[in-house]
């Protein structure tokens, strides 16, 4: 009854088989063991030329190390991968990524303030203070100016006068928060946050080197909220980008909730006039505003965003290139740091490297 149709029906299937087989551009895949690398990055619109410039660049920089990562698959990585760097405020977008997790759950509500979950401070917070909420916190919008912890004397220097803003009112950078967030996180959860980091993160996406003791806290009178500092390989941390570069999935795992990537990438404060080396702000991300992100760079990808470091340490996730670009500074060396000016500068070579 079907013969007369057959050599259409195979035909058909030969087309689209063909089709399948011959994609525009790398398919998406993810490292196992190791991360793989690119056999000829040149065939998929990578420049040769340019990526040595990048790299020529980091020469005349305190660049310890960088990796590229389009789809999945090394494009170009120089310096020491495997070396354990001092993450600075990295560790903020793993704390985010972590909230995501157990506010999907309901442990946790974006909505509890700090009277509901009796958060408090060696110098008492303001009966407004305690009406700053989670959300607020991840936001860096909770008003509270109370000191903090491991904080530069910038930081401190520039922070608002107690009780100058109600909660929610205004955006500022403010370690009071992410520290906050901490004690949050492991009261309401009684979850450690570097065991959880492991268990919840670097097992499921198959981190090659972070162990829970690669954590620390640091406490001091300053505050009852300890900061938990955090070191990782530049190829973990690659890992992690490309876990949020498609989504919270990894390898057809989803180990984000869905929807909290763009959530928490998303522009939640807009500082483009009072910072255009920042964008904006998410919950613990920068976020690319009007193409605003490095002072250095004119415009970079639209969606752009990244987890910053002091003097030195950028995770970069370009969705609309597929693209994971991380740069290390050896910060456990004396007088080593690289402004995010020159990690911009590097960062536009390797986007211009990528002809789309």
């Amino acid at each position: 009854m079907f013969s007369k149709y057959l050599p259409k029906i195979i035909y058909l299937f030969l087309v689209i088989s063909l089709a399948s087989c011959t994609p525009d551009g790398p398919e998406m895949t993810f490292p196992g063991a190791e991360w793989e690398w690119m056999t000829d990055a040149a065939e998929y619109g990578w420049s040769e030329e340019g990526l040595q410039d990048a790299r020529d660049l980091t020469n005349e920089l305190h660049t310890s190390a960088v990796m590229i990562i389009h789809n999945g698959k090394v494009v170009d990585a120089w310096g020491d991968l495997e070396y354990k760097y001092r993450c600075h405020s990295l560790r903020k977008s793993f704390l985010s990524a972590l909230y995501g997790i157990h506010i999907e759950n309901g442990t946790i509500s974006l909505d509890a303030t700090m009277e509901d979950l009796g958060i408090d401070d060696n110098e008492a917070l303001s009966e407004l203070e305690k009406q700053a909420t989670v959300q607020m916190l991840l936001q860096a919008r909770s008003g509270i100016y109370h000191p903090a912890l491991f904080e530069t004397a910038a930081m401190t220097a520039a922070k608002p006068e107690r009780h100058s803003v109600a909660p929610g009112e205004l955006y500022h950078y403010n370690n009071w928060d992410f520290n906050a967030l901490g004690t949050i996180y492991e009261q309401e959860t009684g979850e450690a946050i570097h065991q959880s980091f492991m268990d919840r993160i670097a097992i499921p996406i198959g981190m090659q080197d972070y162990v829970p003791e690669d954590g620390s806290y640091v406490t001091g009178e300053e505050s009852q909220h300890a900061a938990y500092p955090f070191v990782l390989s530049t190829r973990d941390l690659a890992r992690f980008g490309h876990l949020f570069l498609n989504d919270g999935v990894w390898n057809g795992e989803r180990v984000l909730p869905e929807g909290w990537v763009e959530e928490s990438t998303a522009v939640h404060s807009v500082l483009v006039e009072e910072r255009p080396d920042r964008g904006g702000y998410g919950y613990m991300w920068w976020v690319e505003v009007d193409g605003q992100h490095f002072g250095s760079v004119d415009r970079v990808p639209e969606g752009t965003y990244t987890a910053r470091g002091a003097r030195g340490h950028v995770l970069a996730v370009v969705p609309n290139l597929d693209l994971v670009f991380v740069h290390r500074t050896n910060t456990a060396v004396s007088g080593q740091r690289t402004t995010y000016d020159d990690i911009g500068r590097v960062f536009k070579l390797v986007v211009n490297s990528l002809n789309r």
